[in-house]
């Protein structure tokens, strides 16, 4: 089975303050994060972090704390806090990918990458985007896509109850959007503009509860 994270941030206690998490400190954050990934994922799955795994520890601490981690195969698709990987005395620590990484599972293509992209390869044609960094807490940032007809999603632990996302996750999520209703990137850039967004409030810390809303009519 195929499984998904994004920004962890192991070893940072500022991310206790702003992805709100729920632990008094780091030694509890890191514990439980693993811990998540171990009631999941199987020694013999496939665990993609998409970024930011760790963040101010030593190479040395990073590398025991993957120790840690049950699942033999875990890949690392780059984000803008992690260390190099790909030296020779860690190069075993992950499978490490390029920055924008693409793969296929069961008729589907999926394109991973730490940062999130306004346009993916066959983004028109049902490709999934799975990506972290932005840090959005709790669904709307990812309800937001679905309802737009956006295969984007934050794979990030903040969005995901500090849980990975399983492929049949995603799959679930993303059957909602009717195919042909998939848009291309120049449709959705002009969202806001061709069909304005029906939300009359936002989740506090989403992102979104600065932005102008509109409600149709006079």
């Amino acid at each position: 089975m195929l499984w998904f994270t994004a920004d962890l941030h192991l070893g940072h206690a500022g991310a206790i303050k702003f992805g709100r998490r729920p632990w008094a400190d780091v030694d509890k954050m890191n514990y439980a994060l693993i811990s998540a990934i171990n009631a999941r994922v199987a020694v013999n799955d496939e665990l993609y972090i998409l970024g930011d795994y760790s963040f101010r520890i030593s190479r040395e601490d990073a590398a025991a704390l993957r120790g840690r981690i049950r699942c033999r195969r875990v890949h690392l698709v780059p984000g803008n806090h992690d260390k190099d990987w790909s030296q020779p005395e860690v190069a075993t620590t992950f499978i490490v990918e390029p920055p924008i990484a693409t793969i296929k599972h069961e008729g589907n293509k999926l394109v991973l990458s730490h940062f999130p992209l306004a346009e993916w390869p066959a983004m028109a044609h049902g490709s999934w985007h799975v990506h972290g960094h932005i840090h959005s807490i709790g669904a709307t940032y990812n309800e937001l896509n679905r309802e737009q007809g956006l295969l984007r999603y934050d794979a990030g632990v903040d969005a995901n109850g500090w849980e990975p996302v399983s492929f049949a996750q995603l799959k679930k999520w993303f059957a909602a959007c009717d195919a042909r209703e998939l848009v291309t990137w120049r449709e959705w850039a002009h969202f806001a503009v061709a069909a304005p967004v029906e939300h009359a409030h936002y989740a506090e810390g989403s992102g979104f509860e600065n932005r102008e809303v509109s409600h149709g009519g006079a």
